[in-house]
């Protein structure tokens, strides 16, 4: 137990008891003693005297010891971690990710969405103090989390993310926007948005670098991550006979991302694979650590559990033994 404070510590006035309980148990020893008169001690001088003769004291310890332990009761002993100041890191994330067809391109296994999915959840596992929310976008955007410290919600909406939750199409600066409105009001100090795609702004009413304006004017910086290989990548499609791979190729607007990036003091990285992309967010992670002061402490704890059963236990001792061993005859 550490640090053992006591809620009720106006209790312990009580203990003024025991010592005058003690004297007068002394005083009454005489008069709780049967009598006789006979003319002379001498015959009984070398008569052995029986140990309970000093062992029936030990009832009075017994009670005494129960007084002093439900005072200890009453008085609420509570235990808890010493409060101290801790520098910590802590920020406020938005996650942007693009869930349009195109990410089901298998040049990242199993397909882009999943492997995105699984490196951002591996991201959001390792910033335990940071607030963190996602955006999903691709045709129109959606708010698939507002910010929270709560990561295990986060973590099972991970598991809902699947294509055909939107209109399909790339509405960058939609995505974007949607991350700012959910990011701008924060009091944090740093406030980022990670935002991934795999190609080019076809959709949407708001344009990236309009959004990338408004991001800038509230303050947020704005990692952008283009997502696919160079070239071509192999993309499954279904038809009557199975599924079947075309090559397809990788068309993302770096000049986009790179701009966005720029406009909001963040930087511009090309996944070509996953084992880069989680590369890029190890390094993310390096950059984006704002020190904040925060006061660590632990719950405080009841402790007057074991005090009670020790009272209960010397109680049952005195009635036990009075009523055996120590019993008085009439």
């Amino acid at each position: 137990m550490n640090d053992i404070t006591f809620l009720h510590p106006y209790f312990f006035w009580l203990l003024l008891i025991v010592p005058v309980y003690i004297g007068w148990y002394i005083w009454k020893q005489k008069s709780m003693q049967a009598s006789l008169q006979i003319s002379s001690l001498r015959g009984f001088a070398k008569a052995p005297v029986s140990k309970k003769v000093y062992l029936r004291h030990i009832l009075f310890v017994f009670r005494v010891l129960t007084i002093g332990l439900l005072i200890i009761v009453l008085a609420r002993p509570q235990s808890s971690n010493s409060f101290h100041d801790e520098i910590t890191e802590g920020i406020d994330i938005m996650l942007a990710m693009d869930i349009s067809g195109s990410m089901r391109a298998e040049d990242f296994k199993p397909n882009r969405l999943e492997a995105a999915k699984e490196v951002a959840a591996e991201f959001v596992k390792g910033r335990t103090n940071d607030k963190i929310g996602m955006v999903i976008y691709a045709a129109e955007s959606f708010t698939q989390c507002p910010l929270t410290t709560d990561h295990n919600v986060l973590h099972n909406l991970f598991k809902d993310i699947q294509f055909g939750l939107l209109e399909d199409g790339t509405a960058i600066g939609m995505g974007l926007a949607t991350a700012v409105q959910r990011i701008k009001d924060s009091q944090a100090k740093s406030k980022v948005i990670i935002l991934l795609t795999d190609g080019e702004n076809n959709r949407g009413e708001i344009a990236p670098m309009t959004a990338a304006e408004i991001a800038k004017t509230f303050g947020v910086r704005v990692y952008t991550i283009g997502v696919g290989t160079i070239g071509m990548a192999p993309f499954p499609v279904e038809t009557v006979f199975g599924k079947q791979y075309q090559q397809m190729e990788v068309k993302i607007d770096e000049e986009l991302l790179q701009n966005i990036a720029d406009m909001t003091e963040g930087k511009y990285f090309r996944a070509t694979d996953k084992n880069k992309l989680t590369e890029i967010y190890a390094e993310i992670d390096k950059m984006e650590k704002t020190r904040i002061e925060v006061k660590e402490y632990t719950k405080r704890k009841e402790e007057y559990l074991i005090f009670a059963m020790l009272a209960g236990l010397f109680l049952l001792l005195e009635i036990f033994l009075r009523n055996t061993v120590f019993r008085n005859l009439p």
